[in-house]
């Protein structure tokens, strides 16, 4: 039975299986590990979309095509989506800090051997699409939902916005930095930089994140009572496959899934890997480029956490359907909008996308945990990998559009209309929530 502590303490408890966790040396509180979480998510979302300023110098010095280069993005984001759901469950069977270290190391190996040992474009698929993709893979949004889930208990959904911005930080607000790096020092430098943060966060991850509240005598944060941290589940690969299974004979994972895909197209898919070409097309210099995807970047973070804090609020399927539909408005405007120069219009759409590019997590995450409960996490690593497969697919055909029309217009008219069809599925997906069915042993 759980004891329940008028206060959180240093002190530590005894776990569900009889062994107290470690006190470490500094105290450990909820917000504290969010911020280790937030600093792993950060070093391994540099790499995410760093694959956008490294089109146009791999084909220049390679004489690779654009379609050839997609093919190494695809598959970047295909195994950074199929990575999430066993990472989550193995994230429950040998804990938080054994995979986010390991992690950051893989991301770290695959993208030294793309600046040192890469001569053809199936190695580039290799070592940032396998090697890199599985460590991004394992630090992002999966992740940040098992953290929220065992560490928070009240504020979830704000908890969920700042982890995710802080994946968005990584990603965006970097870019003009490494694009200068492209500029000055070539593309195999800018590779190489987020490889060494990668590797210095590593440690400090190791010494401060826990798996556990009990670990560290806390109380999850909200909770009313000491919650014992439950024993080690076995099998990670076979209750990742089993709990695609289960949600897989529901409506509502097909639908969130659904919408997730087009969100990763709309996103990852032809904003994080084509803007900066295609804005280059039009006589755009790459690193002002950059600097409107840091842009984007930076009001992520103001969208992301906004969002957060609506959906503890409102129905998230209502904020899904209004996100999706801003967003196909905002990329229907965007072959109008780009020019050689920065001008007003543009600045003003990158404001708009910006808030609204990452909306789109926190309400998915709510629902996936109304209807799938305990399996939330894993349920949601699945839908994410849906989130990736739609991302590599336009990340793919907006490459071999490029090669073929010369012209990216076609590709934003597209995905936009995409997001209009998100914003109807948004509104579908049913209320009451999910009744899980029996557990398979």
């Amino acid at each position: 039975m759980s004891t329940s502590l008028s206060k959180p303490t240093g002190r530590t408890k005894p776990t569900a299986t009889g062994k107290a966790g470690r006190t470490p040396r500094l105290p450990l509180t909820p917000w504290t590990v969010a911020a280790t979480a937030a600093l792993a998510l950060v070093a391994a979302g540099a790499f995410t979309t760093l694959a956008g300023l490294l089109v146009g110098p791999l084909h220049a010095e390679l004489g690779w095509s654009r379609g050839a280069i997609g093919v190494g993005s695809a598959v970047n984001m295909v195994v950074y989506g199929a990575t999430a759901p066993f990472a989550a469950a193995l994230m429950d069977r040998f804990g938080m800090r054994y995979v986010a270290t390991g992690a950051l190391g893989l991301v770290g190996v695959g993208a030294v051997l793309t600046a040192t040992a890469m001569t053809a474009a199936w190695q580039f698929a290799l070592y940032w699409g396998v090697l890199v993709g599985l460590g991004t893979g394992a630090t992002a949004t999966a992740f940040a939902v098992t953290v929220t889930e065992r560490w928070f208990v009240a504020r979830r959904g704000l908890v969920t916005g700042l982890l995710t911005a802080a994946s968005v930080v990584g990603q965006f607000v970097f870019l003009p930095v490494l694009s200068e790096v492209v500029g000055r020092y070539g593309w195999r430098a800018a590779a190489l930089a987020p490889a060494g943060a990668a590797v210095l966060a590593a440690p400090l991850v190791w010494l401060t994140l826990r798996d556990h509240p009990a670990d560290v005598g806390q109380r999850p944060y909200g909770a009313a009572e000491f919650v014992p941290r439950p024993a080690p589940v076995p099998g990670a690969a076979r209750r990742a496959v089993r709990v695609l299974l289960r949600a897989a004979r529901t409506g509502p994972f097909w639908l969130l899934a659904a919408t997730f895909a087009i969100c990763g197209a709309s996103t990852n898919g032809v904003m994080w890997t084509h803007f900066a070409p295609a804005a280059h097309d039009h006589g755009m210099a790459m690193t002002a480029a950059a600097s409107l995807l840091a842009l984007i970047g930076i009001f992520n973070v103001a969208g992301t956490v906004a969002s957060g804090w609506l959906t503890d609020r409102r129905d998230p399927r209502r904020l899904l359907a209004a996100y999706f539909a801003l967003r196909g408005l905002a990329l229907l405007t965007l072959p109008l909008l780009l020019t050689a120069t920065v001008r007003p219009p543009l600045v003003a759409f990158v404001i708009a996308f910006g808030l609204l590019d990452v909306a789109t997590v926190p309400p998915t995450i709510a629902l996936c945990r109304a209807h799938f409960g305990p399996d939330a996490a894993v349920v949601f690593g699945w839908v994410n990998s849906a989130h990736q497969v739609g991302a590599g697919t336009v990340a793919f055909l907006g490459g071999a559009a490029r090669d073929a029309f010369g012209s990216y217009d076609l590709v934003w008219v597209g995905t936009a209309a995409l997001c209009a069809t998100a914003a109807l599925l948004s509104l579908t997906v049913r209320t009451e929530p999910f009744r899980p069915l029996a557990h398979e042993d």
